[in-house]
């Protein structure tokens, strides 16, 4: 199996920042991409920030310019750096795994058990 163990939410005022942190261990053969999504009460979950393994990121519009995402890949380890934060990133925020079990195998997801981040105005 796959665990992913998050850390690094809180409680920050407006402006201020906040750096997220997941690591994942377990059964791993090799990482598609990793990443965070979020979800606010009453809200869908949706895509914060993503990175593959080929290097290529995606942002959210509403995160680019403030959040960047960045991995360890020998750690298995994946960040996210949250600057110039607003009160609407308040949010549950997931870690996302997108792994390969083995050897031609067709990439399965795995997340974490989420981080509360809450912006005050």
């Amino acid at each position: 199996q796959v665990q992913l163990v998050e850390s690094g939410g809180g409680l920050v005022q407006a402006g201020g920042s906040l750096r997220l942190s997941c690591a994942a261990s377990g059964s791993i053969f090799a990482i598609n991409a990793m990443g965070w999504y979020r979800q606010a009460p009453g809200k869908q979950r949706e895509l914060v920030a993503r990175a593959t393994s080929g290097g290529d990121t995606t942002y959210a519009d509403s995160v680019k310019g403030r959040f960047t995402i960045s991995r360890d890949n020998a750690k298995k380890t994946v960040y996210l750096q949250m600057n110039s934060l607003k009160p609407d990133d308040t949010a549950v925020y997931y870690c996302n795994l997108d792994r390969y079990a083995y050897r031609g195998s067709l990439a399965d997801r795995y997340w974490g058990q989420g981080t509360q981040v809450t912006v005050s105005s």
